[in-house]
């Protein structure tokens, strides 16, 4: 059973790729036919989809630059887009309501401030694949785009850390010292050469730190990014991210087939999916605006513009998280 779900995948990955879209579009189509012919979520998804999210975490943390991020243009544009977004996406899924067309015919304000606030992010996945494939990723609009990228990264781990509810124990006033562990973590990447040895090392301290925030009563994937960071300046980090890239993917693959396997879709879960995409041209403008608001070159602006206008899988685990505490149906995810 286990390999015929990895053969449909691949199957379902490489014909979106054929077609000019991310395979992570595939792998979502392959969790839904998988669905409807009978086939359930295992243990063994679920965990894969669980080491995928950490390895993604973990992978951002090693890109933090603080530098840049603190630039206006990047955290405000960000957290104002951010902010504007939800709301017009809110007013529109409650006029939606209004409308009474199924799904939104009875969703509250809460439920639509929060699909909004999973639609407001971008896609790390297909904007770097973007850039990346056109040579962009070192040029401005391409150092933008990925430094608001991590910018919304964060402010989803904060989601996630807080929509927990519970308070943390008292042992997590001992993390920071975690901090002079990083001497030990850069010695062992540096000693750790260049080949599958390296990738090893950085799947071990994902989970360390993963651990280490579970037993502190933190989310596991803050810990991840939390060493991402550590190791944000070390001078093995660039290598260390891009070795891990495709092994963070192939688990990922767990983490779009579950959704899939998930819930049935419908009509009218298509219909919904469709009308949301009229949001998109807003959002793009939106980024131009404030991205021009705080003086980059017109130019910049609509690039950086155009490679964020997407919904992001960053969306799909806060809908995963707010369907899990009940805050939102299967449906919606």
């Amino acid at each position: 059973m286990d390999s015929l779900i990895i053969l449909v995948a691949f199957a379902c990955g490489f014909a979106a790729r054929q077609i000019g879209q991310p395979p992570l579009v595939g792998y979502l189509v392959a969790g839904f036919t998988l669905g409807m012919a009978g086939f359930e979520s295992s243990g063994v998804i679920e965990s894969i989809a669980n080491i995928g999210i950490s390895l993604m975490l973990f992978i951002i943390g090693l890109k933090l630059d603080f530098a840049s991020l603190l630039r206006p243009e990047i955290y405000r544009s960000t957290l104002e887009h951010t902010a504007s977004f939800g709301l017009v996406a809110g007013g529109f899924l409650l006029v939606l309501g209004v409308l009474g067309l199924p799904l939104v015919a009875d969703i509250s304000m809460q439920q639509a401030a929060l699909v909004a606030f999973a639609l407001s992010f971008s896609s790390t996945v297909c904007a770097v694949a973007i850039l990346d494939d056109r040579g962009e990723f070192r040029v401005r609009h391409g150092q933008v785009a990925v430094a608001i990228l991590i910018v919304q990264d964060i402010v989803a781990v904060i989601f996630l850390t807080a929509s927990t509810g519970e308070l943390p124990s008292p042992w997590v006033l001992l993390l920071p010292l975690l901090f002079f562990a990083r001497p030990l973590l850069s010695y062992i990447l540096r000693a750790s050469g260049h080949d599958e040895v390296l990738i090893l090392a950085g799947i071990i301290i994902t989970f360390a730190g993963s651990t280490l925030c579970e037993w502190a009563g933190l989310k596991a994937d803050l810990g991840a990014l939390v060493m991402g960071m550590l190791l944000s300046g070390d001078r093995k980090a660039a290598e260390l991210g891009k070795s891990m890239m495709g092994f963070k993917d192939i688990f990922l693959i767990g983490f779009f087939l579950n959704i899939g396997l998930s819930v049935q879709p419908s009509l009218s879960m298509l219909g919904i999916g469709l009308l949301l995409c009229l949001l998109l041209p807003l959002k793009g403008a939106l980024f131009f605006f404030l991205l021009a608001r705080y003086r980059q070159r017109a130019r910049t602006a609509l690039l950086a513009a155009l490679a964020l206008t997407q919904f992001s899988e960053f969306g799909l685990i806060v809908a995963a998280l707010s369907v899990k505490n009940g805050w939102l149906s299967d449906d919606w995810l």
